[in-house]
């Protein structure tokens, strides 16, 4: 999810929801309704694999082998009537060098063109951490260190409002924003459409409790990404960081119930009210992904698992810790 840069595919499955309560019948329905679609055809799913139609996960357009993929896929799919758009929730996210508010319609429009759609369902700012606008996606100076922009992302937010209005998207929101920087935005004279959501690193080890609390209290979605302690790739993350699926608490829970330690720990988020984003790349997990809807948490299992918080962040983004709009310093 991070480190992803403009042309990432934010296809994420979530069903078309209000963005105001998650209908947990409504989003079984709708996943089992896909479940053999989904099972018949694993092509390419994940970060660098797409789950074939109509169930796309997430696409991410950093390798030329992906690019190219990607590219003759979409070229080999007719434009998509209205009513098929309705099975798939699609979103993009904007790059950190496109904050720039005469920048944001047309990277959206552009992304449109290549996606070969009318308009997208959600489209949200991937990032508050602004970088230098150009061709290149990740700005380096001499030294090797990315090249900061300092952008006023209420102007930012103008611009998508703006997109809003024309059509090119259903809803906007945000990503990796904290309580200050919502506010900032809620509070912004002229507000015409506030953020449906925010998507943030959310795991047990990092409940955002405080966060989920004050998104709760505005009606905005909180959306977890990590749900399940990230894929440790080591270009992003601590090696020395404990692995969430291995935590002995997270695991006398699953055994209680007879699940495993992953499905516990994405019950524990559905059953919070947020959305969670996962992947997998085989059959079995799959279909056991299916199983988060056949048992619920005790209150007493919620609130043990709730003491597993360490407010430990797999993604520090350590390269971004000297921008003015960072975000991890306070919640």
């Amino acid at each position: 999810m991070m480190g992803t840069k403009f042309l990432q595919w934010d296809l994420v499955p979530i069903p078309l929801m209000q963005f105001k309560k998650v209908n947990v019948r409504r989003l079984q329905r709708w996943l089992l309704k896909l479940a053999s679609a989904i099972l018949m055809e694993p092509l390419y799913m994940g970060l660098r694999r797409r789950l074939g139609e109509p169930f796309t996960r997430r696409l991410q357009m950093e390798q030329s082998k992906e690019r190219t993929y990607f590219t003759q896929e979409r070229k080999k799919r007719k434009k998509r009537t209205s009513s098929e758009r309705t099975v798939v929730f699609e979103s993009l996210q904007l790059g950190s060098t496109f904050h720039r508010p005469e920048l944001v319609r047309n990277c959206l429009e552009q992304s449109l063109k290549k996606l070969k759609f009318d308009y997208l369902d959600l489209f949200i700012i991937h990032i508050p951490v602004s970088l230098k606008p150009g061709p290149d996606l990740s700005p380096m100076d001499e030294n090797g260190k990315l090249i900061f922009d300092v952008v006023d992302l209420r102007q930012t937010w103008e611009a998508m409002e703006a997109c809003k209005d024309a059509g090119l998207v259903k809803s906007i929101g945000v990503s990796n924003f904290n309580r200050r920087q919502l506010e900032m935005i809620l509070n912004k004279p002229g507000l015409k459409y506030k953020p449906v959501l925010n998507q943030v690193e959310c795991h047990p080890y990092l409940n955002q409790s405080k966060l989920l609390a004050f998104c709760k209290s505005k009606d905005i979605l909180l959306e977890a990404y990590c749900a399940l302690g990230s894929q440790r790739d080591k270009m992003w993350i601590d090696q020395s960081t404990p692995v969430l699926l291995e935590d002995p608490v997270l695991g006398a829970i699953a055994k209680k119930y007879n699940r495993s330690p992953a499905l516990v720990a994405l019950r524990y988020q559905l059953q919070r009210g947020i959305v969670v984003l996962f992947k997998s790349f085989t059959r079995k997990r799959i279909e056991e992904n299916f199983q988060i809807f056949d048992f619920q948490l005790s209150e007493e299992d919620m609130k043990t698992i709730d003491g597993l918080n360490k407010n430990l962040r797999y993604l520090n983004l350590i390269q971004l810790v000297d921008h003015p709009q960072f975000p991890f310093k306070d919640e």
